[in-house]
């Protein structure tokens, strides 16, 4: 999970040599404060067009199905594509997009819109990795990964802020000020990309470790039985990992219609995500010791009941920064959850290398699962109750689930023995 631990470890190990991942990682953090920007806009523009909430959740988790559509075929038919060329065409899309969505106003051409913005976030991962197998040793993958992530974090950390900032208090319309301001971000993160450039030409790549489709080597009807026996031994991360990324796309869906509707902040209604968004940059100091003591799963499941209960008071507290303290609060908790349950499959892959990659794959399909069920399950819930009363009516289920959890999983998961 992104740190600021990250950073300082990174850098207090290296200092300086890593050039090209400190300016990976500017270009990341400047590319996050557009991006979250723009994230914090769209389901905006989207009801200011007239669209039901429901119908907005529908046209936001489509984003998340065109991304692992394009994420099939970028792993079938462009394997070796360099990061410089994969982070050109990320610019390239990402320039579009704003111009896009500021003059959509039909639900075909947002539809438009969020496929080009699954296309642009997953080429931004893309890139991410190909650069990382690139510059850095296997033993710094983990460390190199840390720094990009904890960039990632601050910059959407502060993307709300910025963008609640640039609507002000005209909340009724979002104007044209936040589409220019994150092109400006943007643009500052090309400038980053120029540099990379500039650096890494005048060195050649010192690892190369090619990005392989597995499934390409399998058939596909073996593949999917692998995948059935690894769900079946650890459904129970799997199904808190499906939670997790609902949650995330429940608070980038219905969060920014929440901050605006907070009039009594007078411009500073950004505070509302970066009361949700600033703990995951913060928990990594203490989760170590956590988890040595109560165990990784103990400690996810744990953690996702005690945010789940906080988030049931949501929709009984009025005032705008009693609001943003029990989403604070939550979020404190949730953020322990995220990397406790990384750490679990991380020991997973450890125990049995010979399926990591599907073990990452079976991971990344419940992620997506979760960014396209959260944004339709929030608009649901916030047309047929209220934005307030949905996250209440998730703290409910997610303390439902984190009960059951705890009771049905089993204190070891033995995954060593998948052929």
């Amino acid at each position: 999970m992104p740190t600021f631990n990250n950073i300082y470890r990174h850098f207090r190990q290296y200092g300086t040599k890593h050039k090209p991942l400190y300016t990976v990682s500017f270009l990341i953090l400047f590319w996050s404060i557009f991006d979250g920007i723009i994230s914090y806009i769209t389901p905006l523009v989207i009801v200011e067009h007239g669209f039901s909430k429901t119908l907005m959740g529908v046209i936001y988790g489509s984003s998340s199905i065109a991304g692992a559509l394009f994420d099939f075929l970028l792993c079938r038919f462009f394997k070796d594509t360099h990061f410089r060329r994969v982070y050109l065409v990320m610019f390239a899309v990402c320039f579009i997009y704003p111009f896009i969505l500021w003059q959509a106003s039909v639900w075909w051409i947002y539809l438009i819109a969020m496929a080009l913005w699954g296309i642009y976030y997953d080429l931004h991962n893309f890139g991410d990795f190909d650069f990382v197998s690139r510059y850095s040793p296997e033993e710094e993958h983990a460390s190199s990964f840390g720094v990009i992530q904890a960039f990632r974090g601050i910059g959407y950390m502060l993307a709300p802020l910025v963008a609640g900032l640039a609507i002000g208090t005209l909340v009724d319309q979002v104007k044209l000020k936040p589409f220019v301001l994150s092109l400006v971000f943007l643009s500052i993160s090309f400038i980053f990309y120029l540099i990379l450039i500039r650096l890494t030409k005048k060195r050649s790549t010192i690892f190369q470790t090619k990005l392989k489709n597995k499934i390409s080597d399998l058939d596909v009807l073996g593949e999917i039985k692998i995948w059935k026996k690894i769900v079946i031994l650890i459904y129970p991360v799997l199904i808190l990992t499906l939670a997790l990324n609902i949650l995330d796309a429940f608070f980038w869906t219905l969060g920014p219609l929440i901050a605006e509707e907070l009039k009594s902040l007078q411009g500073l209604n950004g505070l509302f995500m970066v009361a949700y968004s600033l703990p995951v940059l913060l928990v990594g100091w203490v989760i170590g010791s956590l988890t040595k003591k109560f165990g990784k799963k103990k400690t996810a499941f744990f953690s996702f009941l005690l945010g789940s209960l906080v988030l049931v008071s949501f929709n009984f507290v009025s005032s705008s920064y009693l609001m943003i303290t029990v989403i604070l609060l939550s979020s404190i908790a949730y953020s322990m959850s995220w990397p406790a349950v990384n750490g679990a499959y991380a020991d997973y892959i450890a125990e049995a290398p010979q399926v990591g990659k599907d073990i990452e794959g079976v991971v990344d399909l419940f992620t997506n699962l979760g960014y396209i069920i959260g944004p339709i399950m929030a608009g649901i819930l916030a047309d047929l109750l209220s934005n307030q009363a949905a996250f209440s009516v998730f703290g409910l289920c997610g303390v439902i689930m984190a009960f059951m959890l705890l009771i049905v999983t089993p204190k070891k998961i033995k995954v060593d023995n998948i052929a």
